[in-house]
């Protein structure tokens, strides 16, 4: 199996590489970001034929270079994340909207009906009472959701025509992303985690009772790949939409979590700092997601966030200030 990955050089790419390398369905894996990506440490063992290129994928020259038919499925990672896209509207317009387009039609045109995996987000949906469906209306709260909404439709309605197959992931917020803080507005619900455990002051930019859809990197990844073995007739007729499966917790519960693995000394470094500009983004984002098609179509659900912050210290924190059982 030939695939390629787009946005590699990031977190949940660099994650998503190393699963593939050692999925031994995958013969030949290429990587491509605006900087050149990194071979995860993985490579070593793997057999996997691999290329790490530097690629400008808002150039139709480099697309058709990229995308070719001998692509059996395609990860679509890349772009401007949330805080950065409202800050910059041309060119949240320019990598989230144009470019999709461009690797879409260029598929469509070169390699047709082709899988294309593509992570949307709960941010294409406004504030919500109510536990959200893949049919509820969205109406996003910012730039970056109305920009993953119209990817949504597009490929959905490619997918309709038999044009690709696609399979559109509505993710939860990932905690916890390691590195330094991303220009994503949920930035905040790694950083009150991932800095105090490496012994560093973070702040809290939202109340105490702000809720949030979250999920682990270990089930988003796992989901990312079962997403590509779903055959097309198991998904709706006229969707390819699904909510990912995640836990609804809020700010609190995240620091409790915290003083859980590693004392309440580690959770005395994160300091409550409001921030309207933040607070206005991520509280356009409902909380509570109905994922009863996600169950059925067999994706993974998620943990309890002390699992989630096990796991996080496992597999990424070696500088912490704590050690798991």
């Amino acid at each position: 199996m030939d695939i390629i990955v787009t946005g590699a050089a990031g977190f949940v790419g660099q994650a998503l590489a190393a699963a593939l390398l050692a999925d031994p369905q995958v013969s030949r894996l290429t990587l491509t970001d605006v900087v050149e990506p990194s071979l995860p440490r993985q490579h070593e063992a793997s057999r996997v034929e691999t290329r790490c290129i530097k690629a400008d994928l808002t150039s139709h020259e480099t697309c058709q270079s990229l995308f070719t038919p001998s692509l059996n499925a395609v990860y679509l990672l890349h772009g401007l994340m949330s805080g950065a896209s409202e800050a910059n509207l041309d060119l949240g317009l320019k990598v989230n909207i144009e470019s999709m387009r461009l690797v879409l039609d260029v598929l469509r045109s070169v390699n047709p009906g082709v899988k294309v995996i593509f992570p949307s987000s709960c941010a294409v949906f406004g504030p919500s009472d109510g536990v959200v469906t893949e049919t509820t209306m969205p109406i996003p709260g910012s730039s970056y959701g109305a920009q993953k909404h119209i990817t949504e439709v597009l490929l959905n309605d490619y997918s309709r025509k038999g044009l690709l197959d696609g399979r559109i992931l509505r993710l939860p917020t990932i905690i916890v992303r390691p590195g330094t803080p991303t220009g994503a507005a949920s930035s905040f619900c790694s950083g009150i985690i991932r800095e105090p455990l490496k012994g560093e002051r973070s702040v809290l930019p939202v109340a105490p009772d702000f809720e949030i859809w979250v999920c682990s990197t270990r089930t988003l990844i796992k989901n990312l790949i079962h997403a590509r073995e779903i055959a097309a007739e198991k998904f709706p007729s006229n969707s390819r939409i699904v909510n990912l499966p995640g836990i609804t917790v809020t700010s609190r519960q995240m620091l409790q979590a915290l003083k859980d693995v590693a004392g309440e000394e580690t959770v005395r470094l994160v300091e409550e700092r409001r921030d309207p500009v933040i607070e206005k983004l991520v509280y356009s984002w409902p909380a509570r997601f109905d994922t009863s098609l996600a169950d059925r179509l067999g994706f993974c659900p998620d943990g309890i966030l002390k699992q989630i912050l096990d796991e996080y210290i496992e597999d990424y924190a070696e500088g912490s200030k704590v050690t798991t059982n």
